[in-house]
């Protein structure tokens, strides 16, 4: 089964333009590299102004984020758990806009650490070129809604 945008679609709570990846390239239990053109879509819901800034970017990684756990998920026999972003941190940008690129956008996150409710991952945006555009860490907080229970950032 191609692991494209209807793919992503199907098992991330982002609908319609706000779904940004456009499929896997590659995955493993601690990894995911995908690829996204929607940077380029002057219908991209994250544009202002007609821009769209690198900031942006990180929602890129946070939905790459999901992903990655609806792969795991599915892996280990579990259904997907719903989350919500909790913390950015050590962001660097290397470009101000991501509707300039030529090509893909290139998304890859790193699971760094993670147990009950609680994930740590490292991201990077990439152009085509293997340019690095945006880098830094994330935590997500999983099943939000069944309360305490995990570690807290």
């Amino acid at each position: 089964m191609p692991l494209d945008r209807d793919w992503i679609a199907q098992r991330i709570p982002h609908a319609g333009a706000m779904c940004l990846l456009d499929r896997v390239l590659t995955w493993d239990a601690g990894r995911l590299r995908c690829v996204a053109v929607s940077h380029l879509s002057p219908g991209n819901p994250l544009r202002a102004g007609g821009r769209l800034s690198v900031v942006c970017g990180i929602e890129y990684a946070a939905q790459a984020t999901a992903v990655h756990g609806a792969l795991r998920s599915a892996g280990e026999g579990e259904a997907p758990r719903s989350g919500f972003l909790v913390s950015v941190r050590d962001v660097e940008f290397h470009v101000r806009r991501l509707d300039t690129l030529d090509g893909d956008l290139v998304v890859e996150v790193e699971r760094l650490t993670g147990d009950g409710n609680d994930a740590l991952y490292r991201f990077r945006l990439l152009a085509t070129d293997g340019r690095e555009l945006l880098t830094g860490r994330l935590a997500v907080r999983l099943d939000a809604e069944a309360g305490e229970g995990g570690v807290k950032p």
